[in-house]
Order: structure tokens, then C-alpha cells, then sequence
């Protein structure tokens, strides 16, 4: 009886337990993409790291599903999904890293928190889909615990070690614009991805997001001529390991987990557990980098905490 009400729930939630661990994934993913974004430039990065979860995920395809390749896709998912790529990866990844460098990792991560709720408004706007008042206290709370753990991130400007966490020194208009096209983009993405996804195999939708995506970075290369700097990238070993492990986490397991999210579970509901990154990476923080968590960081995970129990005792 026990066993097979754990595999009921695990049937039930398992939207949100895709969630959860995409944000899991993409936790792991931002620590070490912030390692390689320190060596190689995140413009010449965005491309590498999608190249590499291509690779990756057409191995996966060929063991799993003997495909290496989408070429099972039909013209919905090709057409959706590389819309969600196009929308998601390439323009909001492309604000999301130019904001970060506008505004630093803090605002950015804040402004990055509206993302569930817009999310939730697209997919009512745009797929119907409802949520009850117990939904919407869940995702407030959740988001509310995030925003608060954001805004306690606070690393001195003297002495602090190149590429730290920190806020700049003012803040810019156009970083803000920036911030919020991501958090539209996301958004936006993940509804996109919904309407593609239709049953597909996740990994195999995957790879149509990052194709798309792939041609509008490689594009934006050629645009700034920054090709040389690519090939340079490729060739730094300490980088490339960083880009390689984020890439596993990322774009390949992370963006797959989180097709699956969306499919079983309210957009506005998987995004909101997909944002709880900032609160996950508190752990890390204290066991690699030593640092110290106050208690309004611990209020805001538990906070955080207990939306997502919200969101998760659904009718």
C-alpha cells in the first residue's frame, strides 16, 4: 500500500517534482557557467553551452530512443518549440546576460523572480489554464521568499574578488528594460514550450529549442565579429570543463526537466518552482565560497518553503 501511494504521488506531482529539480540542475548549472563566463565572455559562452548540450543530448537520443536526432518531430513541435528556443534562449538569455552585466547578479536575480508570475498570466491569457486561491498564495509566497534572499545578497565593492556576486555602482535604466525582456522571455519560452512539446520526448524537444537558438546566437557572432574570440574559447581547457559541466545541468538535463514541468503541471506553478535557484544556491555559497547566511537569507528559504508546500497540496 505504502509503495504504491508513493508511486501515486509521484504520478500526481510529477510536474512539480520535474520542477524542482530543474531548478536543482540549474542551480548547478549557474555556478559553473559563472566559472566559465569568467574566462571565456558570456556571448562567445551562450553558443558554446548550447553546442554542447546538442552534443550531449544526441548521444542521449540514440541509446534512448535510437534517434540522435528530432527527426521524428512533426511541423507543430518543430514550429513551437523553435519559437520557444528563438524566444527563450536567444532573446532572453541575450538580455538576461547583458542585464547581469548592467546590474549585477543580485537585481538581475530579482527582476528574474517575475518571471512565474507572467508566466501564470500568459497561460491564462493564451492556454486558459486557471489557479485557485491556494495556487496564487503559493506562488506569491514563493516568489516573495526568493525576492527576499535576493535582496539580502550583499558583497562589499572593496576587495571583492573579480566576477563576485555584488551590486554596481548604480543602477541602469537599460539593465532594468533588460531584466524584465528576460523574465518575458522565460516566461514566454515556457508557454511556447508547452504548446510544441504535445507529448514529444522532452530531450528530443530539447534539441529543436537549442537548434534554434544556436542559429540566432551564431548569427549574433557574425554580427559583432566575434568568431576569433569563439575559436580562442575552444581552446582554453579550464573554461571549456566549466562550460561542459554547466551544459550537462543546463541547457540539456535542466531545459528537458523542464519541458516535462510544463506538460504535467500549470505554467505559472512549474515556473514559480523553477525559481527558487537563488534560494538552492544558499547551501553552496556557505559549503564552497564560506560564506555567511543571515537569518533574513534562512527566513526567505523557509518562506519560500512553504509556497511551494502550497503549491503542492492541490486539490
Amino acid at each position: 500500500m505504502a509503495d504504491g501511494t508513493l508511486e501515486g504521488a509521484l504520478g500526481v506531482y510529477r510536474g512539480e517534482l520535474a520542477a524542482l529539480a530543474t531548478a536543482f540542475c540549474w542551480t548547478l548549472s549557474a555556478l559553473a557557467f559563472t566559472a566559465a563566463a569568467r574566462r571565456l565572455g558570456s556571448v562567445v559562452l551562450n553558443l558554446i553551452r548550447l553546442l554542447m548540450a546538442f552534443v550531449l543530448l544526441s548521444v542521449y537520443g540514440w541509446a534512448a530512443r535510437g534517434l540522435p536526432l528530432p527527426s521524428d518531430a512533426t511541423a507543430h513541435n518543430w514550429f513551437w518549440l523553435s519559437l520557444s528556443g528563438f524566444v527563450g534562449f536567444a532573446l532572453g538569455d541575450l538580455c538576461l546576460f547583458r542585464s547581469l552585466v548592467l546590474l549585477g547578479p543580485r537585481l538581475t536575480t530579482l527582476l528574474m523572480a517575475l518571471a512565474p508570475p507572467i508566466a501564470a498570466v500568459v497561460g491564462w491569457l493564451w492556454l486558459g489554464e486557471g489557479m485557485s486561491v491556494r495556487g496564487v498564495a503559493g506562488m506569491a509566497m514563493t516568489v516573495a521568499g526568493v525576492a527576499w534572499v535576493v535582496l539580502e545578497r550583499r558583497v562589499p565593492t572593496a576587495g571583492r574578488a573579480p566576477g563576485a556576486l555584488g551590486p554596481p555602482q548604480s543602477v541602469s535604466v537599460a539593465g532594468v528594460l533588460l531584466g524584465l525582456g528576460g523574465a518575458v522571455g522565460q516566461a514566454v519560452g515556457l508557454v511556447l514550450s508547452k504548446l510544441g512539446k504535445a507529448g514529444y520526448d522532452a530531450f528530443a524537444g530539447t534539441q529543436i529549442r537549442i537548434i534554434a537558438a544556436a542559429v540566432g546566437f551564431a548569427v549574433l557572432l557574425t554580427a559583432l565579429r566575434a568568431w576569433p574570440r569563439f575559436l580562442a574559447a575552444l581552446r582554453h581547457p579550464g573554461g571549456m570543463g566549466y562550460a561542459a559541466l554547466g551544459s550537462a545541468f543546463g541547457p540539456a538535463l535542466g531545459v528537458a526537466l523542464s519541458l516535462v514541468a510544463v506538460e504535467y503541471a500549470r505554467v505559472g506553478v512549474a515556473a514559480t518552482l523553477m525559481a527558487i535557484v537563488p534560494v538552492l544556491i544558499i547551501p553552496f555559497v556557505i559549503l564552497v565560497y564560506r560564506e555567511k547566511v543571515s537569518l533574513r537569507a534562512v527566513a526567505g528559504a523557509a518562506l519560500a518553503v512553504a509556497g511551494i508546500a502550497l503549491l503542492f497540496l492541490r486539490s
